[in-house]
């Protein structure tokens, strides 16, 4: 069964994972990797399209994570499964490190208990540097800068790449990627039947893998939630190209009781991204972006380094994690009802997935119990978006240029459209290639974009006028 056929109706899947953000595509892939029949089920047009699809990339070390806590765990094995991972699957890793920087006294003050608690999760790598030390490391930083704790650890990723990269290597062995297709109910008699838009589908175990709609899933599950979802906006603003020769280096603030804090931080992609900030609000959909908290974050970023006061701004986003009324990961396994909810997974869920993919395996216990069988690992070999390394427009017979912004090639498109998961929706061919996403926003590229794509995506980027013209 490949990712795009239909449900059949009496197939029994192992486990059913519900919802393919990030976490949910690793969930996927090792589940799939352990040789368990696997049916991933999303209800939007596409993949990531939640909480996952705005988050500022960061591969975290763990530094400042809670001590002796589950997510300082799952953070560490994620970011070790990655780095063992991404060189095979031609995801980039760019090594920025970070700065924690500190502005005023009372800041400085924090650094060396941070440092210490780095220490006592395991980060070697922590240097405390005065304020002169910190600008060799960036030069660009603002001169009230008071000290610093350099992070050589924290690097940056491409952070849709990578859940494709899972989910592609799932459907490699096997797995059933299902879209618009949301769980309305489910019943458990030492079975799931779960009732769907799309026909019911029939699995021994579930993955609440959810999200902003985590508690309402385990309601529908028939569960009396144990959290609540409490929807947190961040809101981003996105520099052009021209700010990465003013930053190399992730700039974190101090943290809070409340949040990370909004970062500084180089992309992937060789843009400067300044956010997110922490909103709460009760809309678990929409997130929108208002002019004055965007303008407030331009002059934050250009507060910090002042060499970014006259770049301009490409793009700006908004995102909602999926917070909780506890700071901590809100993992909770039914072992009587083979059941598995991995809620609250917010900030560092980029960072932690393969590490929560690793737990809620052990949970299930099928794979030491021998209920699978095992097959060879796939090669799963991604398109390469980072600008620190080739990009297809560099290489030959790449056709024509269709966006110019982000120089994605004709070959780069038409490879997407037919990979083994297609994008669904035009945000999943954004995510996939970069298309439409630089300086003009798709201003001079979105009419191609729509004659390439016409009949692939579940909306159409035309409108056609009766009689198909």
């Amino acid at each position: 069964m490949n990712a795009q056929s239909q449900l059949s109706g009496s197939e029994l899947f192992d486990v059913a994972i519900i919802g393919a953000g990030i976490v949910g595509c690793a969930v996927a892939r090792r589940f799939a990797l352990a040789g368990a029949k696997v049916a991933l089920i999303e209800k939007g047009s596409d993949i990531l399209s939640g909480a996952s699809k705005a988050n500022s990339a960061i591969l975290h070390t763990g530094f400042d994570a809670p001590k002796a806590s589950l997510e300082l765990a799952l953070v560490q094995a994620g970011r070790q499964e990655y780095l063992d991972i991404h060189q095979d699957m031609n995801l980039p890793l760019v090594e920025t490190s970070a700065l924690v920087c500190a502005w005023t006294p009372d800041e400085a003050s924090k650094l060396e208990g941070i440092t210490e608690q780095g220490r006592q999760n395991g980060i070697d790598r922590l240097r405390l540097l005065t304020s002169a030390e910190a600008r060799t490391v960036e030069p660009g930083l603002a001169h009230n800068l008071v000290a610093a704790l350099h992070v050589l650890d924290e690097h940056v990723i491409d952070p849709w790449s990578a859940p494709l990269a899972y989910v592609n290597q799932a459907i490699a062995l096997g797995a059933n990627v299902l879209r618009q297709c949301e769980v309305r109910a489910g019943a458990f008699d030492g079975t799931w039947l779960l009732e769907t838009n799309r026909g019911d589908i029939r699995s021994k175990w579930v993955v609440n893998a959810a999200g902003l709609f985590g508690d309402h899933v385990d309601a529908r599950l028939g569960f009396q939630p144990e959290f609540l979802i409490k929807p947190r906006k961040g809101q981003f603003v996105v520099l052009d190209k021209a700010a990465s020769r003013q930053l190399k280096t992730i700039i974190l603030p101090v943290p809070n009781e409340i949040t990370k804090g909004v970062v500084v931080c180089p992309t992937a992609f060789g843009n400067i991204l300044v956010g997110p900030t922490a909103e709460e609000q009760d809309d678990r959909i929409r997130a929108t972006v208002e002019h004055d908290t965007l303008a407030a974050l331009v002059a934050h970023g250009s507060k910090l380094v002042p060499g970014l006061a006259h770049i301009p701004v490409t793009a700006v986003y908004a995102g909602l994690r999926p917070a909780t009324e506890k700071k901590e990961y809100r993992v909770i396994h039914r072992a009587g009802h083979n059941a598995i909810t991995l809620g609250g997974i917010r900030s560092t869920g980029l960072s932690s997935a393969l590490g929560l993919a690793q737990h809620a395996l052990k949970l299930h216990g099928g794979a030491e119990r021998g209920e699978f069988a095992s097959s060879a690992t796939p090669k799963v070999h991604m398109p390469n978006l980072a600008e620190s390394r080739p990009r297809d427009w560099q290489a030959a017979n790449h056709g024509d240029i269709v966006c110019h912004c982000e120089m994605v090639t004709r070959r780069e498109i038409e490879a997407t459209l037919s990979s083994p998961l297609p994008p669904g929706d035009f945000g999943g061919l954004r995510r996939r290639t970069r298309a439409g996403m630089g300086r003009c926003q798709g201003f001079y590229c979105n009419a191609r974009l729509a004659e390439i794509s016409k009949g692939y995506l579940a909306t159409p980027l035309a409108v056609e006028q009766e009689g198909g013209k």
